[in-house]
């Protein structure tokens, strides 16, 4: 049983049209809240977005029969406000219990309402957002937020295209430390499976998790573990032997704890994989290609990425393309899995035309060029701004020097303000578990974003009232 919002405001409450929210605030949270207060307040928009999380987040579920869940309203100021923070869960708990102007928004009355939020309650709902549907909210602030922008109708937009990465929470990589990973979780999740089950031969778990960390301790102090191979070869023996051991019990546990044996089944795969690295590495001598590598054993969408930047020779995430027009609002965004700036390039600008038509211009760095990007953008658009990599023709000098170009060229690195951005909005580095709590993130910071962009229009817009009531 879940509403969208109650329809019945509680003794002492306020509506949300009706909360009244300081413009002279520099602070993010009433611009996230004034951007939220305006969604609700435009009766069309309110009913649209309504529909979308009846739609989204609880189709086929009864409205009337069935324990009552959180409002669906409730879920997305909490998501939005958690991610335009950039915070976590335990500072949005504490906000969600304490900040007395967001829980009016939340449906609170301020003064004798003590309705407290569990952690938990928090995490799973606002856990339940999907990418989907926060793209498709996401619309619904982009129009709206023109409108506020005054941008005239058929006006055309232009656009700034560019990539980043988002770190993902791992550690440095390296062979003989991924193997570590694969053999602790892997000697946890048995030893203690087994001590549930009643399956003999873990009982000393714990001390051979500690004869493995100091056999890896050991190859890892030595700066070339080339000149110590003795200690390679200890480290894969117990580790060999260790794994002979799980895949044993495996046999015994699958049959009681199906989902326990998938689990030791993933860190079996992973343990043997990073033994038959160490050993072709270290002691063959061999070079590992890089599509066999694998940089986290918990965040398997991680990547290496290496763009030459000075001082980050090195990123570990997912790189996320992002499309920013004229009025400061992010159109779409793209999460590269695999791939790079060239191959997502023409499928950007598709995806954001299919949802706004208007959009005729657009200008990208060198790294999105290549022939067939040239020639499809050029049929995309009205004018397309994609420097040519290395020598230039004549033709390409022509092109690149033409006053629009060149104005489109030095409005492009104001794109890189809007990453900053995102990155205080959870983007510098993504906590969330697994590709799916990865791309709720991301979607979750582009939503937040142009809620705090609109926000900031309207109380622009408030302040200028003032300023001229002042003056009359």
């Amino acid at each position: 049983m879940r509403q969208v919002q109650d329809p019945q405001l509680k003794l002492g409450s306020v509506g949300i049209e009706e909360i009244r929210l300081n413009p002279k605030s520099r602070d993010d949270i009433p611009a996230i809240l004034l951007g939220l207060q305006h969604l609700y307040a435009d009766a069309d928009l309110r009913l649209r977005l309504f529909a979308l999380l009846e739609q989204e987040l609880c189709p086929g579920v009864s409205l009337d029969l069935g324990r009552p869940g959180l409002e669906l309203w409730k879920i997305v100021v909490m998501g939005v406000v958690m991610q335009g923070l950039g915070c976590d869960f335990d500072r949005l708990h504490e906000l969600v219990n304490e900040h007395r102007t967001l829980r009016k928004f939340l449906g609170h009355a301020t003064d004798w309402d003590e309705t407290a939020y569990e952690y938990q309650t928090v995490v799973d709902n606002v856990c339940l957002l999907r990418p989907e549907l926060l793209a498709a909210i996401g619309q619904l602030v982009v129009e709206s937020g023109h409108r506020v922008a005054k941008k005239k109708r058929g006006e055309p937009l232009r656009g700034r295209c560019d990539s980043f990465v988002v770190e993902t929470d791992v550690h440095y990589p390296t062979d003989v430390s991924l193997l570590w990973d694969a053999m602790r979780c892997l000697l946890r999740t048995t030893g203690r499976a087994a001590g549930r089950h009643g399956v003999r031969g873990w009982r000393q778990w714990r001390h051979l998790s500690r004869e493995v960390q100091t056999r890896f301790h050991r190859v890892r102090a030595t700066r070339r573990a080339r000149m110590h191979l003795e200690r390679v070869e200890a480290y894969l023996q117990i580790c060999r032997a260790l794994v002979a051991r799980a895949e044993t019990t495996l046999g015994e546990l699958g049959a009681v704890a199906p989902l326990t044996g998938l689990r030791i089944e993933g860190y079996l795969a992973h343990a043997r994989r990073q033994i038959d690295q160490v050993e072709r590495r270290l002691l063959r001598g061999e070079t590992i290609p890089h599509d066999e590598k694998v940089f986290s054993i918990f965040e398997e969408h991680t990547r290496w990425i290496s763009k030459g930047k000075a001082g980050r020779p090195v990123e570990l995430g997912v790189p996320v393309c992002v499309l920013e027009d004229q009025h400061g609002f992010l159109l779409h965004h793209e999460i590269l899995w695999e791939g790079g700036d060239t191959d997502i390039a023409v499928p950007m600008i598709e995806a954001a035309q299919a949802r706004y038509p208007d959009l005729r211009a657009c200008s990208f760095d060198r790294g999105f060029h290549s022939p067939a990007n040239r020639l499809r953008l050029d049929a995309l658009l009205e004018h397309n701004v994609l420097p040519r990599k290395g020598r230039r023709s004549r033709a390409d000098h022509v092109r690149e020097e033409d006053p629009a170009f060149v104005a489109a060229r030095k409005q492009h690195p104001a794109v890189e303000s809007a990453i900053h951005n995102l990155e205080h909005r959870g983007l510098d580095r993504v906590r969330a578990c697994g590709p799916d709590g990865f791309a709720r993130v991301v979607a979750l910071s582009v939503l937040a974003f142009n809620i705090h962009r609109l926000g900031l229009l309207l109380r622009r817009r408030a302040l200028s009232r003032a300023r001229r009531r002042t003056a009359a």
